[in-house]
């Protein structure tokens, strides 16, 4: 389901998940780290370069971790995404990993959804 999201709350809550996601890997935390870039996909996604962004971000991650099948599916959706912001068809709330379709919507996690709500 689409929510409405400012480019200034998006902003806010990425440099947040950024952030999270940073401190996950100097943990060596893999789990969190996906996490927070699933995160920063599903606030990103409905701002074209933001969006590319999320899937640049993803696909370096996986390439530090060795992950192949993750790198074809980023590189992949590093082609898709643009058409899908251009005529406006994008999956919402998809976390746009490789693990997912690129084109199912999925819900947005509650507490994303209150912190969306509260700025």
């Amino acid at each position: 389901m689409k929510i409405e999201i400012s480019v200034d709350c998006a902003r806010t809550l990425v440099m947040h998940e950024q952030a999270l996601f940073h401190a996950a890997v100097e943990n060596s935390d893999t789990h969190a780290a996906w996490r927070s870039l699933e995160r920063i996909h599903i606030l990103s996604q409905e701002f074209g370069l933001m969006h590319l962004a999320s899937h640049w971000r993803m696909l370096c991650f996986a390439w530090s971790l060795r992950d192949s099948r993750e790198v074809f599916g980023q590189l992949t959706r590093l082609v898709l995404a643009p058409i899908g912001n251009l005529i406006g068809r994008l999956p919402f709330g998809n976390t746009g990993r490789s693990n997912v379709s690129a084109f199912q919507p999925m819900d947005i996690p509650p507490d994303l959804k209150d912190q969306i709500a509260k700025l």
